[in-house]
């Protein structure tokens, strides 16, 4: 995209065609615009076989194979004179090239052809053709056999090793024809000019929409930067309130009859990308995500190549807010995909308020060679020193603004982070000898030991935080499982209790979700309450009352819940 000159060939296996981003993908060329845009130009290598099984297209012939691709809209042609095999291949590559310039100059002229059928080649050849015919009675060439490494021994074996020398007389002598050598598989990255967040900000007291702050600084992004930023979002932009990036450019979609659909023009880059989408279908990207991370990975251990841009993930529409969709729609498993990934490159955030998302959402479209994971929905410089912190102790909520606590809550997320704040409220008014400390975590990987992760706290850090020896309680927006994992290494993990999304829900009220997954402001007070006994005799000669009292009243909302269908007024 944005390289109006380049031609990307793209050879895919018929194994691979089979997976399903593939099988999506063949609808990609829809959103490329041959105006401003190169163009991808796909072979299908169809050799019959995968690991050991035939591959599904393998036993398509032409008829169902050209009915499949001219129902996607291509142009298809066929390669399979294997007496003639490379100028026949050479001759379909021409008439392929011929066939994209003509759209794109149609396109560049003023006049696009509506609906552009793109060039595909289908290559049909033997599998491994070229390779060992055969091998100790066992045949090669044409069979699931040639799929891993057939000649195991031809470091040893004369029989094995049989190089051909006119192999390197293909490579290219100009380096600048050698795929891998070609500057736009290295240097495409160009860092984007990101407006102050500042001006966004939304001041005490407002109910402003977090998303829609985000959609206005993003709509100026975009302005910025009209050929180095892309928002790519599978259907979701309006419903997450980001519908402020359509103001002036519409989205990218070619195939567009409708009348009234939105406008398309578009010129909106992907040297940055930004993915905005709903938590509980992140889930169907996993692998891809992984694979780029694998690429930046390696990318970022070869001396040659350039910076990578990050990829931007924004997960909203979370498991805590779910009333229209249900159990189907709760699903926080993305966060721990990305923590699993290298230190090096990955980063979870999640941003309290509308200001903090703000700086932190600036900070990931500045920085390069991550993958950034943004989850949700105070003063500007507040704002930035929580985000750069990571972490930090929230005064107003505290009891005594934080000093020599009884026991530690932490909120990480929206939602979390607002039912910490609503149980120091009540214990205030029933228990007001406990001493409360309230932590936000907006930068997950602060919680892992500073050996294993970058963003780590050092256990100085760690214990000023957290304090040495007190309870911790954390209300985590993903599952218990990961922040285990993140805290594991950590000096007396027993005095900490964590509860987050427990698998449990259905199309509810916001509270009646908080109550059934014990994330509740009763299930946090309950729990501040049981750690506090350990340090405060005060507490803990009423622990049994309160704490059974905390919990009875969780119950009776629940069925206020369940028997009226909203939540209590007020909660």
């Amino acid at each position: 995209m944005d390289n109006p000159d380049l031609i990307v060939s793209v050879v895919v296996g018929d194994g691979e065609a089979e997976t399903g981003p593939t099988a999506t993908a063949w609808h990609g060329y829809k959103f490329i615009d041959p105006a401003e845009s190169g163009a991808i130009f796909p072979i299908i290598h169809v050799n019959g076989f995968k690991i050991s099984n035939r591959a599904i297209y393998g036993t398509m012939d032409d008829l169902e194979m050209a009915a499949l691709f001219t129902g996607y809209g291509y142009k298809v042609r066929f390669v399979e004179d294997l007496a003639n095999l490379d100028n026949d291949l050479a001759a379909s590559l021409q008439w392929a090239v011929d066939e994209i310039r003509a759209i794109q100059k149609a396109a560049r002229s003023g006049n696009p052809i509506i609906k552009p059928r793109w060039p595909l080649i289908v290559l049909r050849t033997p599998k491994d053709l070229s390779g060992p015919k055969h091998l100790r009675g066992q045949f090669i060439e044409g069979s699931f056999n040639s799929h891993g490494v057939p000649l195991l021994n031809a470091n040893k074996d004369d029989e094995e090793f049989a190089p051909r020398p006119e192999i390197n007389t293909i490579i290219p002598e100009d380096a600048s024809l050698r795929m891998g050598q070609r500057k736009e598989t290295y240097n495409g990255y160009q860092p984007l000019d990101v407006p102050d967040w500042k001006k966004y900000t939304v001041k005490k007291g407002t109910q402003d929409s977090c998303m829609e702050r985000i959609g206005e600084f993003l709509h100026d992004v975009i302005e910025a930067n009209p050929k180095t930023f892309r928002i790519w979002s599978p259907d979701e932009l309006i419903s997450n309130k980001l519908g402020a990036v359509l103001r002036e450019r519409g989205r990218n979609m070619q195939w567009d009859p409708s009348p009234v659909s939105p406008t398309l023009a578009s010129s909106k880059s992907c040297r940055t990308g930004l993915f905005p989408s709903y938590e509980s279908f992140m889930g169907i990207i996993h692998t891809m995500m992984v694979q780029y991370a694998k690429f930046m990975k390696m990318a970022r251990e070869v001396p040659w190549r350039n910076d990578v841009s990050s990829i931007n993930y924004i997960e909203t529409s979370t498991w805590a807010r779910q009333e229209h969709n249900g159990f189907s729609h709760q699903n926080p498993s993305f966060i721990g995909a990305v923590l699993n990934l290298k230190s090096s490159i990955a980063r979870v955030y999640l941003p309290p308020d509308s200001n903090c998302f703000l700086s932190t959402i600036a900070h990931c479209l500045r920085v390069k060679n991550y993958i950034n994971l943004m989850v949700g929905l105070s003063l500007p410089e507040e704002a930035e020193r929580h985000c750069i912190a990571g972490a930090s102790v929230w005064k107003f909520a505290s009891t005594d603004e934080g000093v020599n606590p009884d026991v530690v809550l932490v909120g990480i997320g929206v939602e979390m982070t607002m039912e910490v704040i609503a149980a120091v409220a009540l214990l205030r008014k029933k228990v007001p000898e406990l001493r409360v400390r309230v932590v936000n975590v907006t930068d997950l990987m602060i919680l892992a030991p500073h050996s294993l992760h970058p963003h780590g706290l050092t256990e100085e850090a760690f214990n000023t935080l957290f304090t040495e020896d007190r309870s911790i309680h954390f209300n985590y927006h993903g599952y218990p499982l990961e922040l285990k994992g993140l805290l594991f290494g950590r000096p007396s993990l027993d005095r900490v209790s964590i509860e987050g999304y427990n698998e449990e829900g259905t199309t509810t009220t916001p509270f009646h979700m908080m109550l059934c997954n014990r994330t509740s402001r009763f299930h946090v007070a309950a729990a501040a309450i049981k750690g506090g006994t350990v340090v405060n005799p005060k507490v803990a000669v009423v622990d049994h009352e309160l704490v059974s009292g905390m919990l009875h009243e969780a119950e009776s909302y629940k069925k206020y819940a369940f028997e009226n269908g909203e939540d209590v007024e007020g909660v």
